[in-house]
């Protein structure tokens, strides 16, 4: 496969590592594109810091005449949506996020002041409440082209309960969706393993290559 004009930056998600994109990372280089898989600490600081030093310096790596894609698992998503709020990226090309937390997640409103839970979730999970203050429900609707996938397989008996509606084990489908989003699908995934889905991947590649989820 040629190479492209084009780039995918990838952001993992809460607690999680750039290893945990790896599969994704490998499936897009194959199919041409330039990668950069960013790690950041994602439980040491808020989610308007790890926005910028996750985002800047990963957009600085990227050629001048590339097109700027974002693929982003759970927290993710939600630095994309901060980052982009507060600057415009002039090449930037399509954003797929994977179980992102957009209005938020009720485990977070249930378990905030459980013992060990901050520890756990860091500042920046604190901040992915379900509240009309939190950071994912005061960033609003999305003004650039943005495709989801939701998750609807749950194997957390603990977490699930306190979800409302179809969940993925950590993030309901309804809290996926994102006024402004061009496609949102829904797949028979769970939220910690859904980037290494091979159909999964499939269908990010589709969304970065036509604009739309595949139907088949």
């Amino acid at each position: 496969m040629a190479s492209r004009a084009e780039t995918v930056i990838l952001l993992h998600g809460l607690a999680r590592s750039a290893g945990s994109m790896k599969k994704l990372e490998k499936a897009l280089f194959r199919k041409g594109y330039s990668v950069h898989n960013v790690g950041y600490a994602s439980t040491r600081k808020t989610i308007e810091k790890l926005a910028e030093e996750a985002i800047g310096p990963a957009l600085k790596l990227c050629p001048a005449e590339h097109r700027v894609h974002f693929v982003t698992h759970s927290l993710g998503g939600i630095l994309v949506r901060q980052y982009l709020s507060q600057h415009q990226v002039a090449n930037l090309g399509r954003v797929v996020m994977l179980g992102p937390p957009n209005k938020g997640s009720e485990v977070v409103d249930t378990l905030r002041n459980f013992p060990g839970f901050h520890f756990i979730s860091g500042v920046a999970g604190l901040e992915l409440g379900t509240g009309e203050g939190s950071i994912p429900n005061r960033l609003g609707a999305a003004n650039f082209d943005l495709g989801i996938i939701a998750g609807t397989l749950s194997i957390d008996p603990i977490l699930s309960p306190m979800i409302a509606g179809v969940d993925d084990g950590k993030v309901s489908v309804e809290s996926t969706k994102l006024e402004g989003m061009q496609d949102h699908l829904e797949m028979e995934v769970t939220h910690s393993f859904m980037m290494r889905n091979s159909k999964v991947i499939e269908q990010v590649i589709h969304y970065l290559e036509s604009g739309r989820f595949s139907s088949g």
